[in-house]
C-alpha cells in the first residue's frame, strides 16, 4: 500500500493507459475498488477542484500545466492521477518512485520525444515523487520545461522540503486537505452500497460510522482499510455496531511524518503552545510527537530554544530546567525521558514569557549587518601591547570597580550608535524587576538624570 494515494494503485512501470496503471482486480482491497471513477465521486477538495481551477481543467483534459499533489495519505492524489490519465487523449505512463530510477525517468522521456514527433504527448505520472533523489528530479528537468511529457507527481510531503526548487518552479503545486469528517462518512456510506465495494451485504449503524470516522482521522483510505477489517466478522444481513469496530481496530494510528510538513507543523503547534502559555495544548503535542516516535533530542533541543526566545528573562531558570531536561533525555533515553520532557513543558508553559532577549540580539545583529557598527572608541581598545597607548588605546578608560557603586559614566558603544537602545525589559516575571535597574543603569552609564 502506497502512502501518498486515495486508493492504492499498482507499482508499476511504464503503460500505454492509465486505464492499466490503474486498473483493480476484483479481489483488491476495498480501498483500491472504491477509488472514484469521475470527479462527482471524488469527496472534499472543493477549493482545488471547483470551476475554473486549473487541477480541475487538468482533470478535464484540457490543461497544460505539470503539476506536484501533496497532501496526508489518503486525501486523493492517486485518484485524481487516475482521473487525469482518464480525461486526457495523451499517453499515459507511470512509475513509481519505490522502484524506479534515472534510467527508467530518462527512457520514458526519450519515447515522449519520439512520440512527440508522431503527433501523441505523454503524461508521466510519478508516485511518491519525495523519494527520487536530486539527480532523479534533475532528469525531468528539461522535458517538463519543454513539454515533452506533463507530469504529474504525488507525494505525502512538502515539496518545498522534498522537491528541487526547478522542479517546483516549473510546476503547478496543489496541497490536498485532510477529508473533513462529512466527506469520510460519505466515503463509508458508499462503499457500504455501493457494487465495487460491500454492495449492501450488511449495514452499519450511525454510531459505528461515527467511530470509522473518528478513527480515521481525515483519512479516506484508512476509513474503507477499517470498515473491510470490521466487516469481515459481521455476517450477511447483519449490522456492523460500534462494539464490533472496537473489536477489530484497537486504536487510531497517529499520523506524522517524521521528515516532512506534519513534522514541522505539529513541532510548530508545540512551541506555539508553549509560548500562548497553554500548558495542556503544549503537553498534547509532545505526547503526539513521543507516540508517533519523534527524536527526543529534537524535542528536548526545541525547548532550549523556546526557553531562551520565548521565556528568556522573565524566569531565567527556564533555561537552566530545559538544559536539564535535554541531559536527562541523554542519560535515560526513552520511555523514561517523556518524564523530564514533560516536566520542562510544563514549566515552560507556565512561565511567564519575554521575547526582550531574543529581539534585542537581532535588532543588534540587523545594525551590524546593515554597516552599522562604527569603530571601538579609543579608550575601549586593548592597551596591552607595545606602543598601544602611543595610538591611544585605552587612554582615558575608567575602571568601574574603582567607584564605590560599580557604575561609572562613560561611552561603551561606537561614537554612531551611541544612545541606541535594545535591549526593552517586560514587566513581566523577573523582567519586572530589571527593568528598574536597566533604566538606572543607562542612565549612570550615559550621564543621564533620571526621571
Amino acid at each position: 500500500m502506497t502512502d501518498g494515494a486515495l486508493f492504492d494503485a499498482p507499482t508499476g512501470g511504464t503503460g500505454s493507459s492509465g486505464g492499466d496503471y490503474f486498473a483493480v482486480s476484483p479481489t483488491a482491497p476495498l480501498a483500491a475498488r472504491m477509488r472514484p471513477r469521475s470527479l462527482d465521486e471524488v469527496a472534499g477538495q472543493d477549493h482545488v477542484l471547483a470551476a475554473g481551477k486549473p487541477l480541475r481543467r487538468l482533470i478535464e483534459g484540457s490543461g497544460d500545466a505539470s503539476v506536484i499533489l501533496y497532501g496526508p495519505p489518503g486525501t486523493g492524489k492517486t485518484t485524481i492521477a487516475s482521473l487525469i490519465s482518464q480525461a486526457t487523449a495523451r499517453k499515459f505512463v507511470g512509475l513509481s518512485a519505490l522502484n524506479s530510477g534515472v534510467k527508467e525517468v530518462r527512457a520514458v522521456i526519450d519515447q515522449a520525444r519520439r512520440d512527440l514527433i508522431q503527433g501523441m504527448s505523454t503524461v508521466l505520472f510519478i508516485d511518491e515523487v519525495h523519494r527520487f533523489s536530486k539527480t532523479q528530479q534533475d532528469a525531468l528537468l528539461a522535458a517538463v520545461e519543454n513539454r515533452v511529457v506533463l507530469l504529474v507527481a504525488a507525494t505525502t510531503e512538502n515539496p518545498s522540503f522534498s522537491v528541487v526548487a526547478p522542479l517546483l518552479s516549473r510546476s503547478l503545486i496543489v496541497k490536498l486537505e485532510s477529508l473533513d469528517d462529512a466527506s469520510v462518512r460519505a466515503v463509508l456510506r458508499r462503499a457500504l452500497v455501493d457494487e465495487r465495494g460491500l454492495g449492501g451485504r450488511i449495514t452499519a449503524s450511525d454510531a459505528a460510522i461515527d467511530q470509522l470516522v473518528a478513527l480515521s482521522g481525515g483519512d479516506a483510505r484508512r476509513s474503507l482499510t477499517y470498515l473491510e477489517a470490521a466487516a469481515e466478522s459481521v455476517p450477511d444481513g447483519g449490522e456492523l455496531s460500534v462494539d464490533v469496530v472496537a473489536a477489530n481496530i484497537d486504536r487510531a494510528v497517529v499520523r506524522y511524518d517524521q521528515d516532512g510538513d506534519q513534522h514541522y507543523d505539529v513541532a510548530s503547534a508545540f512551541i506555539k503552545s508553549i509560548r500562548g502559555s497553554d500548558v495542556d495544548a503544549a503537553v498534547h503535542y509532545l505526547a503526539r510527537m513521543l507516540v508517533a516516535g519523534e527524536d527526543p533530542r529534537f524535542v528536548a533541543r526545541r525547548l532550549v530554544i523556546a526557553a531562551a526566545e520565548d521565556v528568556g528573562l522573565a524566569d531565567p531558570q527556564a533555561l537552566s530546567v530545559a538544559v536539564a531536561a535535554a541531559e536527562a533525555v541523554q542519560l535515560i533515553g526513552m520511555p523514561e525521558a517523556r518524564i523530564p520532557l514533560a516536566e520542562a513543558t510544563i514549566y515552560l508553559a507556565t512561565a511567564p514569557k519575554s521575547n526582550a532577549a531574543y529581539v534585542a540580539i537581532d535588532q543588534a545583529m540587523g545594525d551590524v549587518r546593515a554597516a552599522k557598527s562604527g569603530v571601538v572608541p579609543p579608550h575601549l581598545r586593548d592597551g596591552h601591547y607595545a606602543g598601544a597607548q602611543d595610538l591611544g588605546n585605552a587612554v582615558g578608560y575608567v575602571y568601574p570597580h574603582d567607584d564605590p557603586h560599580g557604575v561609572v559614566a562613560q561611552q561603551y558603544l561606537p561614537d554612531s550608535l551611541a544612545g541606541v537602545t535594545y535591549y526593552q525589559p517586560t514587566m513581566r516575571g523577573n523582567e519586572g524587576r530589571l527593568a528598574g535597574v536597566v533604566e538606572k543603569l543607562r542612565a549612570l552609564i550615559r550621564g543621564e538624570v533620571l526621571k
